[in-house]
């Protein structure tokens, strides 16, 4: 496998992931812009309207057929949240053209098909079209609706919005309901030209092929021609802005639940090198399998949890313990976690403990190889961090960790914001 980014225009890259472990391409557009209070909803809409048609096939019916003629190759969209940006992604998967039973590049149609449906969208009077609009303002409105229903979720959501408000990395990734009538045609059509304009994009392309063909195919595309250079519009990851909060915040929410769902978001105010290799060791020694601290004492000891797992957000430097819980065991619960935080600060686990999260972090690392939406995801976290590792080089950054760079990780870490799920009174 080889890995190489090419500048197309300032602030648009296109990046070649040449690997012959798969019997597919993969193709991914990505565009990355500022999560903002004001403009998340409308970020959330785009890649759903932009699915339903393009100038050239300007339906679905056409564009189904179009994926059909490349031997059935699919076709996803949608948003996520990196940090304190939103990422907008689209891909086709594609088999790849030494399958072709006559010969066609297919590579070539999914490229072509995918830079069509994002950058040369079904228009009507030179503005997207508003049938599209209607119809996905009702299908936003239900995904938003039913986070809910996923308590898990919900209650993470929920968390992180009471730590960071409702800017940047507080804000949900499908926007809010009561901003989705508000959108008229006119105003998603001038956001539309807006982010294609002014915001960072990447284009990934996995598979088995020749690089320089590739680059000749972007550079005569006409889609890519009409494309403006840009400052890379987006915020970096930063590891030097976090303070201790001055107390925690505690919050309870009541609904009609049985199981608590406990949700107790840390703070990292560490600046070591080698920050999310640390990291990533300290996290699997707190809650991130089996072995790890939560799992053994919280569930397994103690049967305080149903479930007890930690999960570090590398982009805002947090790490999230989540807990499903009886709902009496509130208490219990939380002074075990705390105590669980004071014995890493203290110390109290051994260099088997690093080594085991090592071994455990370094099998998972090695499988991102083995799926090619993993690794193309992979790449797209280290593209927008501008960390820039090689898979290899991640392995070597957690290896090197040691007990004393835990030790002293672990004295960086803070509770924040502790979040409670309940039944009603």
């Amino acid at each position: 496998m080889s890995k190489k980014s090419i500048e197309l225009k300032k602030g648009i890259k296109v990046h070649f992931i040449n690997t012959d472990l798969y019997k597919t391409d993969l193709t991914c557009i990505i565009i990355t812009t500022p999560l903002k209070r004001e403009t998340v909803t409308k970020n959330a809409l785009i890649p759903f309207m932009l699915r339903r048609g393009t100038a050239k096939l300007p339906n679905q019916y056409l564009i189904s057929k179009e994926l059909q003629n490349m031997y059935g190759a699919s076709f996803n969209c949608g948003v996520d949240k990196m940090g304190d940006n939103v990422v907008l992604k689209f891909c086709i998967e594609s088999i790849s053209n030494e399958y072709a039973l006559n010969n066609e590049d297919i590579l070539k149609m999914n490229i072509e098909t995918l830079l069509d449906l994002v950058f040369n969208p079904a228009k009507v009077n030179n503005m997207l079209n508003e049938e599209f609009l209607e119809v996905e303002k009702e299908n936003l409105k239900d995904i938003i609706e039913s986070k809910i229903d996923d308590k898990d979720s919900y209650s993470l959501e929920n968390c992180i919005s009471n730590m960071y408000g409702d800017n940047g990395f507080g804000l949900y990734k499908y926007g809010y309901v009561e901003d989705v009538d508000k959108i008229t045609i006119g105003e998603i059509s001038e956001y539309y030209n807006w982010l294609i304009s002014n915001s960072k994009i990447d284009l990934f392309i996995s598979g088995n092929f020749d690089d320089e063909n590739l680059k000749t195919l972007l550079n005569d595309n006409e889609n890519i021609k009409k494309l403006n250079p840009r400052e890379e519009n987006y915020i970096l990851d930063s590891t030097a802005d976090k303070i201790k909060a001055e107390k925690v915040n505690e919050v309870k929410e009541e609904m009609d639940v049985t199981q608590g769902k406990l949700v107790i978001g840390l703070d990292i105010t560490s600046t070591q090198e080698n920050l999310r290799g640390i990291g990533n060791v300290y996290n699997s020694i707190l809650g991130n399998g089996a072995n790890s601290m939560l799992f053994q004492n919280v569930r397994e000891k103690a049967g305080l949890a149903y479930s007890a797992k930690s999960v570090f957000f590398k982009q805002k430097n947090n790490i999230f313990i989540r807990c499903g819980i009886q709902i009496e065991n509130y208490e219990k619960a939380v002074e075990l976690i705390k105590v669980q935080l004071e014995n890493i600060k203290k110390g109290e686990f051994s260099e088997e403990d690093v080594n085991n999260a090592k071994t455990f972090l370094i099998a998972g690392i090695k499988n991102v190889e083995e799926e090619q939406d993993t690794e193309i995801i992979y790449y797209i976290g280290q593209e927008i961090s501008k960390t820039n590792l090689t898979i290899q080089e991640y392995m070597n950054n957690i290896n090197k960790v040691s007990r004393e760079d835990v030790i002293e990780f672990a004295k960086s870490v803070d509770i924040n914001t502790i979040y409670f799920l309940t039944k009603n009174n």
